[in-house]
C-alpha cells in the first residue's frame, strides 16, 4: 500500500488531465509537447529519472538556454522597460532577473513607457538580494561624449532637459552631459523669465564644443532662427509694398518697434509711428499689442522688412485749414526746444518752428530756453507757410510792440538813462534799457581812465547810468556812453598841474625805467631815472618826498611827466644867467669909459702903474 501511495502522486503529476490542454513551448525552432496521453506516458523513463525522454530533454535545454543572455559586468547593453512607476523603472536585458533603476535617471525623458528600449550599464550581475544592478545614467555618461560629438558633426537636433538656471543662462542635460544654454540663445525675442524653462525638455542644437575641457554650448534660438528663416523667405516672397498686415508688438527700443508678423519680424522706425513728434515708441504702442501695419519696403537679400503705422491714417497737413496764411495768429503747445528755436504743435502732427531770433526784439543772442519750456501754451504769428514742403515758420515777437519803432522819441541822443549790464566782452559792455532795447558801451566810453578790460569797472547785473550817443535803427543797434556822465578828471589835472609848475610828490614805487610819483589829490605822475638824480648826485629812492617840475601832460595816455633834476638845475641856470648879465653890464661900462679917456689920462695911468709895480 505504501508503494501505491508513493507512486500515485508521481504518476499523476505529469498526466494532469483536468484541463486537457496542450502547452507548447517554442525555443530554438523546436516544438515540445508538454502533455501526453496516459497510455502514451513512458513510465520506464520516468522511473529512471528521465521525465521528458532523451529527445525532448535535449530540445528543452537548448530552448531554455537560448532565452538566457550572457550578462557581462561593467558593459553597456540595451534593455527593455518592463514596468514604470513614480519611483522606479524596471528594465530587463534578457537575463533571469530584471534591474531596477531610479526614475530620477530618466528626468530628461518623462514620457518613458513600457516597451521602450534604453541603454543601461551593468554594475553587478547579482547583488546580495540576487538582484541585477543597472544604471542608465552611467550608460549615458559613457556614450554621451561620442554622441555629443556625432550630433555636433551631423548638425542634429537633440533633446535636452533643463536642470537649473545659472548666471547668464541655463544648464541643460544632453545625453547625460551638462551643457550650457546662454540666455541669448534661448529664444529669438528677449526672455524675461528663465525659470519657466526649468525642469522642462527643450530641443536644441550643439553649437560649440571644447574638447579639452569637455564643455558643450547649445542653442535653442538656432532652431527658431532656421524655422523663422524659412517663414521669412516664404513671407517675403509674398510681400508687396503698401500691403497691410497684422502683427504683434514683440520688442520696443529707443529707435523703433519690432513687430512679429507670424514668425517674421518687421521694424517700425520711430519716425513712422505717428505723424506727430514721438519722444519714445512706448508713447504709441505697448508690448504684445496687436496692431495693423503697412509694408513700406523690404529687402529679400538682407531679409529686412520696413513697416509703417502712421501711413494708415491721413497726413494731418491734409486736414490743415486751407485758408491759413501768413500773418494769421495760431495757438499751440511747445513740444520740443532746441538751441536754435522751439517747435510748436498747432494741430496733431502739424508743427511750426519759432526761431530764437523771432522770440524777442532784443538784438542780443538768446537761447530758446530763456523764453519757453516744453508744455507751454503760446500764441504765435504765421511768418511763412510751405504746404508742399509742409513747413511753417512762426514768430512770437510780432505779437508784441516793437520798441524800435519809437526809439528816437523815447531815447533821444544825449539823454541820460538807467541800464542793466547784461553781457561783458573784451571790447565793451551790453546794457539793457528795457526788454528788447540794448546798447553797447564801448570800452573807450566806459571810463576816462585807461582800463584793460570792462570787468575792471562793471559786472553783469550792475545798474549803470548811460548816455545815448548814436542810433542805428535799421540794424537795431544803439551806442551808449558811461564816462560822459562824469567830469573828465584830466580837465582838473591840467588846471591843477600846468606844465612848468613845481609840485611836491612822493616816490611810491620804482621800475627799471623810472618811478611812479604820488601827487596831491591822489594824482599820479612818472619820472624817468635820469630825472630822479638829486643835487648831491645820488639817485632818489622810494618813500622820498621831493619837489618835481611838471614837464609834460599827455592827455591821450593819461600821464604826467615829472622831473626833480629840473627843480635845482633851473636855479643854477638862473644864477648863472644873472651873473653873466652883470658881467656883460660891467664890460659894457668899462668899454664906455675907455672911449672917454684922454691921452693925459693914459699917461697918468701909466705912471700910476709903474709906481705900483715898484711898491711905492
Amino acid at each position: 500500500m505504501e508503494e501505491i501511495k508513493n507512486e500515485v502522486p508521481v504518476a499523476e503529476a505529469p498526466v494532469v488531465e483536468a484541463p486537457q490542454e496542450k502547452k507548447e513551448t517554442k525555443a530554438a525552432g523546436v516544438r515540445i509537447n508538454a502533455s501526453v496521453k496516459p497510455e502514451d506516458f513512458d513510465w520506464d523513463a520516468f522511473e529512471g529519472g528521465d521525465v521528458y525522454g532523451s529527445t525532448d530533454k535535449k530540445a528543452i535545454e537548448d530552448a531554455y538556454g537560448a532565452t538566457l543572455s550572457k550578462v557581462v559586468e561593467n558593459e553597456v547593453v540595451e534593455g527593455e522597460v518592463t514596468a514604470v512607476n513614480k519611483r522606479e523603472v524596471v528594465v530587463t536585458i534578457g537575463g533571469k532577473s530584471e534591474g531596477v533603476i531610479p526614475v530620477s535617471e530618466f528626468r530628461y525623458d518623462p514620457d518613458i513607457k513600457v516597451g521602450d528600449k534604453v541603454e543601461v550599464y551593468v554594475e553587478s550581475a547579482e547583488d546580495k538580494k540576487g538582484q541585477l544592478v543597472l544604471s542608465h545614467r552611467k550608460a549615458r555618461t559613457l556614450k554621451s561624449w561620442d554622441r555629443v560629438n556625432e550630433a555636433y558633426e551631423n548638425d542634429e537636433i537633440v533633446k535636452g532637459f533643463v536642470k537649473t538656471r545659472t548666471k547668464g543662462g541655463m544648464i541643460v542635460d544632453v545625453f547625460g552631459i551638462e551643457a550650457f544654454l546662454p540666455g541669448s540663445q534661448i529664444d529669438i525675442k528677449p526672455i524675461r523669465d528663465y525659470d519657466q524653462f526649468v525642469n522642462q525638455n527643450i530641443d536644441c542644437k550643439i553649437v560649440k564644443i571644447n574638447q579639452e575641457f569637455r564643455n558643450v554650448v547649445v542653442s535653442h534660438k538656432a532652431l527658431l532662427e532656421a524655422e523663422q528663416e524659412a517663414k521669412r523667405a516664404e513671407l517675403i516672397s509674398k510681400l508687396e509694398k503698401g500691403q497691410v498686415l497684422e502683427g504683434v508688438v514683440k520688442n520696443i527700443t529707443n529707435y523703433g518697434v519690432f513687430v512679429d508678423l507670424g514668425g517674421v519680424d518687421g521694424l517700425i522706425h520711430i519716425t513712422d509711428l505717428s505723424w506727430g513728434r514721438v519722444n519714445h515708441p512706448e508713447e504709441v504702442v505697448a508690448l504684445d499689442e496687436k496692431i495693423k501695419v503697412v509694408v513700406l519696403d523690404f529687402n529679400e537679400q538682407q531679409k529686412r522688412i520696413a513697416l509703417g503705422l502712421k501711413q494708415l491714417t491721413p497726413h494731418p497737413w491734409e486736414n490743415l485749414d486751407a485758408n491759413l496764411k501768413e500773418g494769421d495768429k495760431v495757438k499751440g503747445k511747445v513740444i520740443l526746444i532746441a538751441d536754435y528755436g522751439a517747435f510748436i504743435e498747432i494741430e496733431p502732427g502739424v508743427e511750426g518752428l519759432v526761431h530764437v531770433s523771432e522770440m524777442s526784439w532784443s538784438p542780443r543772442l538768446h537761447s530758446a530756453q530763456e523764453f519757453l519750456k516744453v508744455g507751454d501754451e503760446v500764441e504765435a504769428q504765421v511768418l511763412s507757410i510751405d504746404r508742399e514742403a509742409r513747413k511753417i515758420s512762426l514768430g512770437l515777437k510780432q505779437l508784441m510792440p516793437n520798441p524800435w519803432e519809437s526809439i528816437r522819441e523815447k531815447y533821444p541822443v544825449g539823454s541820460r538813462h538807467k541800464a542793466t549790464v547784461r553781457n561783458i566782452t573784451n571790447f565793451g559792455v551790453f546794457a539793457e534799457l528795457e526788454d528788447g532795447v540794448e546798447g553797447l558801451v564801448h570800452i573807450s566810453d566806459l571810463s576816462w581812465n585807461k582800463i584793460k578790460h570792462p570787468s575792471e569797472v562793471v559786472a553783469p547785473g550792475d545798474e549803470i547810468d548811460v548816455q545815448i550817443l548814436e542810433f542805428d535803427e535799421q540794424n537795431h543797434k544803439l551806442s551808449l556812453g558811461h564816462k560822459q556822465l562824469v567830469p573828465n578828471p584830466w580837465d582838473e589835472i591840467e588846471a591843477k598841474f600846468p606844465v612848468g609848475s613845481t609840485v611836491e610828490g612822493t616816490i611810491a614805487s620804482t621800475t627799471d625805467k623810472g618811478a611812479n610819483i604820488t601827487l596831491e589829490g591822489d594824482a599820479e605822475g612818472f619820472a624817468f631815472n635820469r630825472e630822479l638824480i638829486k643835487e648831491d648826485g645820488k639817485q632818489a629812492v622810494a618813500g622820498e618826498t621831493l619837489p618835481f617840475k611838471v614837464v609834460e601832460l599827455r592827455r591821450s595816455t593819461r600821464r604826467i611827466l615829472l622831473s626833480h633834476v629840473r627843480t635845482y638845475q633851473e636855479v643854477k641856470e638862473r644864477a648863472a644867467a644873472s651873473e653873466a648879465e652883470s658881467t656883460k653890464k660891467a664890460v659894457k661900462k668899462v668899454n664906455s669909459n675907455v672911449e672917454k679917456t684922454t691921452l693925459g689920462d693914459i699917461d697918468a695911468l701909466a705912471a700910476l702903474k709903474e709906481r705900483l709895480e715898484k711898491g711905492e
